[in-house]
């Protein structure tokens, strides 16, 4: 049977990789009091197409119920749990999850995920702890080439609410910083009239770089006191992410958020090796407007199929093969289980290919006892 384009089959150690991220990481949010959670596969549309959301119906697996409403397979993990979290009472501030969303434009359309949301804790105690957890599970992985960039929706925000624009154009400023289409931006900022701001948000294109760059913008806005805050914040949690040895820094002062709930710092993280994006994160306190609820919110996911790209292959087991028959296989499972470390198979047959390092076969002996002795041909 054929798959529909860009699903696919994946056997062998593509899958045993994507385990052992889940399972490390399934460790390691336990061992930082994380209480688990699961979602369901399939929600309402609603629940990601509102306001306060804003995802697009366009880009998620639907159809129509019995009762005419819209289903969607889970797009995103972090709405999902804030709708199962307004039913719950919230003493627990610190959740995981993992598993898979799917969305129309994710190459393959499935996206296995882990990650955690952090509820009403301190912003910094809260972000902090995001990244906190990355170093232990990407340590864990052993994965350590990786860049950690800091950004902050409320700096693209403050500047915007200078400008007068109308919603849409809003939109069209969004995406144009998003790309990093500097003319764009400025020509969609100045509409107004308003050319002092519109070269501000057309330089914020060029404002990424090492952490240290973020001195330069104390001084360039020493008199934006709401801005002056913000990047306080960001560098508070820069120099605390450094003392525990997170080095490789940078900022991007323009980044935008991509969803109307993410409502402050923002963060991912970059593999060295070739700038994949392996995870991505922030805060999104106003996504429980929705509930009518007033909390912190902060959250972290990682992409497992990045990840499991980058683990290193483990010191290889050797592979045994018992051959066995009716007769002898309750003998034979006896004989495998004393086989500690080593990959054992159990079979009838004498295998085609040289997939193992020994063969053995039980043999009966004079006395009405089994013996295992090598296998020769």
């Amino acid at each position: 049977m054929f798959l529909p384009e860009g699903s696919k089959d994946d056997i062998g150690q593509v899958v045993a990789n994507r385990f052992k991220v889940f399972e490390t990481f399934r460790q390691v949010a336990l061992s930082r009091n994380y209480t688990e959670i699961s979602t369901p596969l399939v929600e309402y549309a609603d629940t990601f197409t509102n306001d306060h959301v804003g995802m697009s119906l366009q880009n998620m697996l639907k159809w129509f119920n019995r009762d005419g409403a819209i289903e969607v397979l889970r797009p995103d993990w972090t709405t999902s749990i804030s709708r199962a979290l307004t039913n719950h009472h919230m003493d627990q501030h610190k959740w995981a999850y993992h598993g898979s969303i799917f969305r129309q434009e994710i190459p393959g359309v499935e996206s296995r995920q882990v990650g955690i949301e952090i509820v009403q804790l301190p912003a910094l105690l809260g972000e902090s702890e995001c990244l906190f957890l990355a170093y232990e599970f990407l340590n864990q992985l052993q994965i350590n080439d990786v860049i950690v960039e800091l950004g902050h929706t409320g700096i693209f925000e403050e500047w915007v609410t200078k400008l007068n624009l109308s919603e849409e154009q809003v939109d069209r400023l969004r995406n144009a910083m998003h790309d990093k289409r500097k003319d764009e931006v400025y020509e969609i900022a100045k509409q107004n009239g308003h050319e002092k701001e519109a070269e501000v948000l057309a330089t914020l294109v060029d404002a990424y770089g090492p952490f240290e760059m973020i001195d330069e913008y104390f001084d360039r806005w020493e008199d934006q006191p709401k801005l002056i805050s913000i990047l306080k914040h960001i560098k508070q949690l820069g120099m605390t992410l450094r003392n525990i040895g997170i080095e490789d820094l940078i900022i991007d002062l323009g980044r935008v958020k991509n969803l109307p709930y993410y409502t402050g710092t923002l963060f991912r993280g970059f593999l060295k090796q070739n700038g994949a994006t392996c995870f991505s994160g922030g805060r999104y306190d106003k996504l429980y407007d929705r509930y009518q609820l007033v909390t912190s919110a902060v959250g972290i996911a990682f992409d497992v199929d990045i990840l499991a790209e980058q683990i290193r292959p483990e010191m290889k087991m050797e592979k045994i093969c018992i051959i066995a028959n009716d007769e002898t296989l309750a003998y034979a499972e006896k004989h495998r289980q004393s086989l500690t470390n080593k990959i054992v198979d159990i079979r009838y047959d004498i295998p085609k290919t040289n997939q193992y390092d020994e063969m053995l076969i039980i043999m009966k002996k004079d006395d009405n006892k089994w013996e295992v002795t090598s296998y020769e041909d």
